[in-house]
């Protein structure tokens, strides 16, 4: 079984979480997403299902597919990996959303597996996470430059604007997971590479 019913807990939990924190960070995209959009209607500057649901529904996949790579990786080389929510993090992260700061810092999941394993398997266990991000960002990138093929595959132009904030947020855990930085996935990536040579 790939997901235990803990960890789909785990994930219902960290989506929520994550829809919450960054409930207002994406309006602008929603409102170009919506075509029944009303000013007055959605001027609220209060909580909102709606901006809550599409910030998980933009966030949510990419850290989800991100910690699903680490997991499918270590579970190729045989090893037992196990998704979980930060809930410490996550709680971090919505107090830092309620107290208003600009810049919210935290991580909202990680995978588990024993630490039996060889610097190159290390290294791509901890590359595989990025990796995602990466192959979702230039995926967004080509549809973006290629609105002919994105609407062979049922892209309408209203969704564009959410590709593109598909792409953004990819890219930007491509690039942070990917520091040479302690408890960062690119320290273990060039930490498995260094120690091969």
């Amino acid at each position: 079984m790939l997901l235990s019913l803990r960890e789909l807990f785990d994930i219902a939990v960290m989506t929520f979480a994550i829809g919450f924190i960054f409930s207002s960070t994406f309006e602008q995209y929603r409102r170009k997403a919506v075509q029944d959009y009303d000013p007055l209607i959605h001027a609220r500057l209060g909580f909102s299902m709606q901006r809550l649901w599409f910030a998980a529904a933009v966030v949510a996949p990419a850290i989800i597919f991100h910690e699903l790579g680490h997991k499918l990786v270590a579970m190729g080389y045989g090893l037992p990996a196990t998704f979980h929510a930060a809930y410490s993090w996550l709680a971090l992260g919505i107090v830092l959303k309620l107290l208003n700061f600009g810049f919210i810092f935290f991580v909202p999941a990680f995978v588990s597996f024993p630490a039996t394993v060889t610097p190159l398997q290390s290294s791509l266990i901890a590359f595989a996470g990025p990796g995602v991000n990466l192959v979702l960002w230039l995926s967004a990138l080509a549809l973006l430059r290629y609105p002919r093929m994105a609407r062979r595959i049922g892209i309408r132009e209203r969704h564009l604007p959410i590709l593109a904030l598909t792409g953004r947020i990819n890219m930007f855990l491509f690039i942070f997971n990917m520091l040479p930085l302690p408890f960062f996935d690119g320290a273990k990536v060039f930490s498995g590479l260094l120690s091969l040579f």
